[in-house]
Parts: structure tokens; C-alpha cells; sequence
């Protein structure tokens, strides 16, 4: 049952960034397809309760911010709000063209997942190819430029360890979502290596 739940939240929430600007481009639905086979690691019955879900989502009566709140009960912790949040960017940016509509959401959303405000601009930055920035390599450790070399290896080990295949595991979500937390685990470690080779 929570399987199910998370399947319609999510893919529902995709659907609705994906039609955010009026339409459904065949940039947008490629890459969803795309995350439902490889990313995410479906099998074909999955895929197709997931296209269902996603084409009922696209003219329900329910919004991506109620849909939000529902993968955020589901989801349990901070990480795999982000996770979903950076999937949102992703189908936002996948025909190169951020609409109004679209960045409108990604503006408010993060307080539907419980995020920080400041996610907004760090993974705007980081779609635009600018994450290696030293400054946004603090955002993402969420230190500050006066941290001491401890502090920032103890938030560095901290998130490493929110991140942790086995946390992940616990939630009892799909196997193949570990992959998202693969991703995150690189933007850690490029953020970390970012400051301590800045402070060399």
C-alpha cells in the first residue's frame, strides 16, 4: 500500500510540472519514461500503473502542492524530499525552456515538501551548470564560509550518512530510487571537495 501511495504522489506530481506550462512536450515525456525504466528500475506492470497514474493526474482536480504533501508523509525524511524536488527541476528544464508557470512552482513547492526556501536557488544554480561555486558548495553542506575545517567534514559525514543506501532502504520504497541518492551523494562529495580544495 505505501508503494502504491508513493507511486501516485510522485508520478503524479510529475505530471503536474509537466503540464504546468499547458502542455506536455515530448522532451518532458521522454525523460519521465526514461526515469521510470532506468532511474527508478520498474518492471513493465509498474511502468504501466505509473503512465496511469500520470495521465489521470494531468486533468484531476488536485494540485501538485496537495500531491506534495502526500510524498512528503510517504517519503518521511528531508532527503527524499530533495531528491523528488531535484526530479521537478529536472522535468522543468527538459525541453530547455523554464516557463512561468513552471519556475512559479518550483519557488513554492519546497514549502509543501518541507524544504528550505533556499533549495530554490541552490538547485536553480545547479541546473544552470553552476553548482562547483564555492559559495553554493556551502549551501549544500549547509555550513558557512567561517565554519572550521571540522565543522564542515562533521556536516560533510552527517549528510553522508542521511544518504546511506540502508536509510533509504528502511522507507521500503523502491529499489532503484537508491539511484537518486547515488546522485545527491555526488553533488556531496563535489561540494565538500569544492571547499577543501578552496582552502588549500
Amino acid at each position: 500500500m505505501k508503494r502504491r501511495i508513493f507511486f501516485v504522489a510522485l508520478f503524479s506530481m510529475l505530471a503536474k510540472m509537466a503540464k504546468a506550462d499547458g502542455k506536455v512536450t515530448a522532451q518532458e515525456a521522454d525523460l519521465i519514461n526514461h526515469l521510470a525504466r532506468t532511474q527508478i528500475e520498474m518492471d513493465s506492470e509498474d511502468r504501466k500503473a505509473a503512465a496511469l497514474i500520470f495521465k489521470n493526474a494531468l486533468d484531476d482536480d488536485f494540485t501538485i502542492y496537495d500531491y506534495a504533501k502526500q510524498y512528503r508523509q510517504i517519503a518521511g525524511n528531508t532527503q527524499m524530499c530533495e531528491m523528488v524536488y531535484r526530479l521537478l527541476f529536472a522535468v522543468a528544464y527538459a525541453d530547455n525552456d523554464l516557463h512561468v508557470e513552471e519556475d512559479a512552482i518550483l519557488r513554492e513547492i519546497p514549502s509543501h515538501l518541507g524544504l528550505d526556501s533556499a533549495q530554490y536557488q541552490i538547485f536553480k544554480e545547479e541546473f544552470h551548470g553552476q553548482h562547483a561555486d564555492v559559495s553554493e558548495s556551502y549551501k549544500i553542506l549547509g555550513c558557512e564560509p567561517a565554519s572550521s575545517d571540522s565543522e564542515v567534514k562533521r556536516a560533510y559525514r552527517k549528510l553522508c550518512m542521511d544518504y546511506h543506501p540502508d536509510k533509504i532502504a528502511a522507507k521500503g520504497l523502491p529499489e532503484g530510487f537508491m539511484k537518486f541518492a547515488e546522485q545527491q551523494m555526488h553533488l556531496i562529495n563535489d561540494a565538500y571537495k569544492t571547499i577543501m580544495d578552496q582552502r588549500k
